[in-house]
């Protein structure tokens, strides 16, 4: 009551306002204070993590914070005085604009910050243009030596430090993917298994940077997390300067254009596009912008946590979420910060991407002799869950909804920049009577998909136009096949697109009919605008060029969307396809219906992988510390085997060749650091006992607790239940789901605080890098069973009919999600820990997914407990008793 009343100083108003219950509180938050003051600057949100980066003594508990944020409010006005305060430019300008919008600092703000002499330019005067570069020469084929790449990797590792002899055979064998090629399509292909503590990161980039510098080419360098792509891109100085003598950057990050301020959207915001807070928000973007490296709102140099201050969608609506850029029609497009970090990328020695952009760029990047042919896909365990998502087919409502919007602009009154194809081809469509022509029949039959309150009509049993038809005739279907119980639960709902009534065969055929009205204006309209960029008129200048090709290349991939879902309606009531997996879903979120729609995947993604990836390559490195499959001698399996599964889910099998394999084990010592704890006396479904059982061991261990669970429901369950208990204790808890925090964040947090404890999902159990004491003990809240979905089930069952058992593939996935939740566990040589795993049921088969010599036992969670709290870690007792009695009983 007392913070609602009156105006406080406060940090990070949104979680403090979730653990009180109050969801409007306000006040002065020293982060958007520091968002102001030090934007592009690093922070972690806490009490702690402020006065690191303001350069103060930290708060020893928590009675000295409510003393410590009025001396860090204090330090944040008195640096706007400071005459070395980089930050400075711009600062007056934007503080008149956030007093307008009465941010409740510009009051404070403002005594200490001097109006300039001059006035100050405007952002979107004073950001760089980028300029346009000669088109870069192919590599020249070369050879890396082996002394050559040994000396690079001493160069890179820095003299006197530790030579490992791992490290270095991993980084001979990965330079062998940089030979060149010898057969058209036949890419060098390596599976390079390093474990935790080999250095891959630097194995890799001693060949990589040897052969850039030699060839003049460009190396791909793709993760699957963004924590890897920041480790990535601060290794990488190690060879490579941040500049170029010409001022080119050598090294560039590269994402999706959705991760990228759109400035043309930041505008809009800053002229009344944004009102209230979010109006707010847009002014402390727009300071970033002055400042940031390279306009990266994702996992960049802008605080993850910016936007939660906000609440709303904010940072999303900043971004090209929705395909809708103008490309050279827009007038910044000289400044863009996604052009630019394009631009840069083609003249790059590394880029460093995720694996969908590397996928997608192969397929259908704007520039074939840009796109990558030296690969290395480092946490490669992951590249074949990417290709599946990427090749995938999905004709939903909202996928459906933004493709309308796209053609014929926006609903109504809506407010945005958004417009459809006859206004951002206005000219070409009064010069080009057929280009206009293919306008008007496209945006007329536009009309035919989903407009706003489709989910809503469909509800009511109302549909509107053919598609609205079909969709309300497949979640009609689901509804009435469903028999998972996720109806009752609240959870998405599914069924297989085999055995469908005539009138969900009728509606597809009717849509299917309307989805080609669309393509082939479409397809015509293409074919006009590179008329007329063979043939250009006089007034088409290089940018009328440049947004022309934009238009086309947009044209083209939305083409290639409407062809996969004729053909996905094709198949309904046909044969079934033995190369895809076809089904039905309504989404829901909480019993909240969002989506309804028609999915199809391939059985093997790997195969479109193969022909679009790796075929055009020249050289491609798949590397993970996961890669292979830890097949226990148990299961009578020769060594051999332990591959099968890298190769099949790299798509090495289809092409001709056979890969290279190597395999470099982790120099840390497992069996005197660390241990494998499995409970037996948590019942399976006794969510009291479970939670109680999550609070004892953070309690035990005294923090440094990272708790994984494979269903959100129970992981909020859990933290209700034990939340309060530990924060009295000064132990605080941190949750996905839960805390309005990112998850980028959320681990910034757990690695600041020894004494924090952070609980999460699947998106936990690989992006997570946390040495030293502050991740001491991970547990696993049950054994991470696939979810049998129609997906699953269809691969599953290809597994069987392929030679194996679906049980051995189960096996297989669940040996790699335990492998890679023990490798959070231990990052370094000082590292010590526990992983526990509360399930009595764990099968003693999947054991072999822990690294040899690791001490497994089976005990009650009073025995966890004093082992916890006493620190003992190692074989001190027979590790395999446990597991004999065990094999003894099943």
């Amino acid at each position: 009551m007392a913070a609602a009343d009156t105006p406080v100083l406060i940090l990070n108003a949104p979680l403090v306002a979730n653990r009180l219950g109050y969801p409007d509180l306000s006040g002065l938050d020293l982060l958007e204070a520091f968002a102001f003051v030090h934007p592009a600057r690093f922070c972690v949100p806490t009490a702690r993590g402020l006065a690191e980066a303001l350069g103060m003594e930290p708060p020893e508990g928590d009675s000295d914070v409510p003393e410590f944020l009025q001396r860090a409010a204090g330090a944040l006005c008195a640096a706007c005085e400071e005459p070395e305060w980089f930050e400075r430019a711009g600062a007056w300008s934007a503080l008149q604009s956030l007093e307008r919008l009465r941010w409740p600092w510009a009051q404070v703000l403002r005594p200490h910050i001097a109006r300039p002499e001059r006035a100050e330019k405007w952002l979107f005067s004073a950001l760089p243009e980028w300029e346009e570069a000669a088109e870069r020469a192919p590599p020249r084929q070369v050879d890396l030596p082996a002394e050559a790449v040994l000396a690079r990797l001493d160069h890179l590792t820095g003299e006197g430090a530790e030579r490992r002899e791992g490290q270095r055979a991993y980084a001979q064998d990965a330079a062998r993917i940089f030979a060149p090629r010898t057969k058209r399509e036949v890419p060098h292909v390596a599976l390079a298994q390093a474990g935790t503590g080999i250095g891959k990161t630097l194995g890799y980039l001693a060949p990589a940077s040897a052969w850039a510098e030699a060839s003049g080419g460009t190396v791909w360098v793709s993760t699957y997390t963004k924590n890897l792509q920041r480790q990535l891109r601060s290794e990488s100085r190690r060879a490579w300067p941040l500049k170029r003598p010409d001022g080119s950057p050598p090294v560039v990050v590269r994402k999706g254009r959705e991760n990228y301020l759109c400035l043309l959207n930041l505008e809009d915001a800053l002229q009344g596009g944004f009102a209230g807070r979010p109006a707010i928000l847009a002014q402390l973007v727009a300071r970033w912008a002055a400042f940031t490296r390279d306009g990266d709102m994702i996992g960049g140099d802008l605080p993850g946590w910016l936007g939660t201050l906000f609440r709303r969608r904010g940072i999303a609506a900043l971004t090209d979420q929705r395909g809708e850029c103008v490309y050279a029609g827009c007038p910044h497009y000289r400044k863009c910060f996604i052009e630019r970090v394009g631009r840069e990328s083609a003249n790059a020695d590394l880029v460093i991407a995720n694996h969908a952009l590397v996928m997608i760029n192969a397929a259908r990047g704007r520039d074939h002799a840009q796109r990558p042919t030296r690969i290395v896909f480092d946490e490669g365990h992951h590249v074949f869950e990417a290709a599946d998502s990427t090749f995938a087919a999905t004709l939903s409502g909202q996928e459906a909804i933004e493709l309308r919007r796209w053609i014929i602009g926006p609903e109504k009154k809506a407010r945005g920049r958004r417009r459809g194809l006859s206004a951002r081809l206005a000219d070409v469509a009064s010069y080009d009577e057929a280009g206009g022509e293919a306008i008007d029949a496209a945006s007329e039959a536009g009309k035919l998909l989903p407009s706003d309150g489709w989910l809503q009509r469909l509800v009511e049993g109302e549909p509107w136009g053919p598609l609205e038809k079909l969709l309300f005739a497949v979640r009609s279907i689901t509804y009435a096949r469903d028999e998972s119980g996720g109806q009752e639960a609240g959870y998405g709902i599914e069924t297989e697109a085999s055995g469908l009534p005539g009138e969900v065969i009728e509606a597809a055929g009717a849509a299917a009919e309307a989805l080609a009205a669309i393509r082939v204006p479409l397809i015509r309209l293409g074919g006009r605008l590179e008329a007329i960029i063979a043939d250009p008129p006089d007034w088409l200048d290089g940018q009328g060029r440049a947004r022309i090709e934009g238009a086309r290349h947009s044209l083209s991939w939305r083409v290639e969307l409407l062809a996969a879902w004729e053909a996905l309606l094709d198949r309904l009531g046909g044969p079934a396809d033995p190369e895809f997996v076809d089904w039905l879903a309504v989404d829901r979120n909480d019993a909240r219906e969002f989506d309804v729609a028609i999915h199809r995947r391939w059985l093997d993604p790997m195969k479109p992988f193969a022909r679009v990836v790796l075929e055009p390559a020249h050289g491609v490195m798949l590397t993970s510390a996961t890669l292979t499959d830890r097949i226990g001698s148990a299961t009578g399996d020769s060594r051999g085997a332990e591959w099968d599964s890298a190769i099949a889910r790299s798509g090495a099998a289809h092409v001709d060749c056979a890969p290279m394999l190597t395999s470099a084990s982790s120099p840390f010592d497992y069996a005197s650091r660390a241990e494998v704890l499995i409970i037996t006396d948590i019942r399976k479904g006794d969510l009291p006992a479970l939670a109680g059982a999550y609070a004892r061991i953070i309690e035990a261990s005294e923090g440094g607790v990272l708790g994984l669970f494979t269903a959100i429901r129970r992981m909020r369950a859990v933290h209700g239940r034990i939340a309060d208990r530990l924060a009295r204790a000064g132990l605080p808890l941190y949750a996905q789901h839960v805390d309005p925090i990112d998850t980028g964040t959320l681990v910034d947090i757990f690695r600041d605080d020894p004494r924090a404890s952070l609980l999460g999902t699947d998106a936990l159990r690989d992006g997570v890098d946390v040495p030293g004491r502050s991740l001491r003990c991970v547990a696993l809240e049950s054994v991470p069973w696939p979810r049998p979905d129609i997906l699953h089930k269809a691969r599953r069952a290809a597994a069987a009919e392929a030679g194996g058992s679906g049980s051995q593939y189960d096996d297989r996935i669940i040996r790699a999600k335990l492998a890679q939740g023990f490798g959070r566990l231990i990052r370094g040589k000082e590292d010590a820990g526990h992983f526990i795993v509360l399930s009595p049921a764990f099968p003693s088969r999947l054991l072999s997914a822990f690294p040899e010599g690791t001490a497994i036992r089976r005990v009650t969670l009073d025995q966890a407990l004093a082992r916890i709290s006493a620190g003992l870690i190692g074989p001190d007792e027979p590790a395999e008793a446990g597991i004999e009695n065990e094999e003894a009983r099943t």
